[in-house]
This record gives C-alpha cells, structure tokens and sequence, in this order.
C-alpha cells in the first residue's frame, strides 16, 4: 500500500493496523518504507515543493550555470 501526503500519525495507525507493507511518500517515518523520486531529492526541478520534500543537493542551480555558459560559448 503506498500513502502519498497522509499525516504521519494516521500513516503509522494504517501501517500498524494491516499486515502489508505500507510504503510513504511524505508520510512521516511510522510506514515500513519511504520514496524519495531521484529528480526531487537532487533537487534538479524548483518548481515542485511540497513540505514534505526533503533536498540535498541543489543540481538545479548547478544545471542552469552549466547550460548558461554553453550556450555563452558557442
């Protein structure tokens, strides 16, 4: 079962409460796993930001200076 955005509290009492795993997507740490999408977490996309989102790096940024002097050297 994947619970995407549900409150932590209510993720953990469904996760208690059946005996399937229960996969969270920002759905606090009570669940048996998490997902975290790759693009998301490298933070390669500024324009999806939900609350829950956690970034560890800013390859945004790194991306857009890289293009920018490309395209200024050819």
């Amino acid at each position: 079962l994947v619970l995407e955005k549900v409150p932590a509290k209510l993720a953990k009492e469904v996760a208690e409460s059946i005996s399937i795993p229960v996969i969270g997507i920002g759905a606090g740490g009570g669940v048996d796993g998490q997902v975290l999408v790759t693009h998301d977490m490298l933070g390669m996309n500024h324009e999806f930001s939900p609350r829950f989102l956690r970034r560890y790096l800013d390859l945004y940024s790194e991306m857009d200076g890289a293009l920018k002097n490309y395209i200024n050297d050819v």
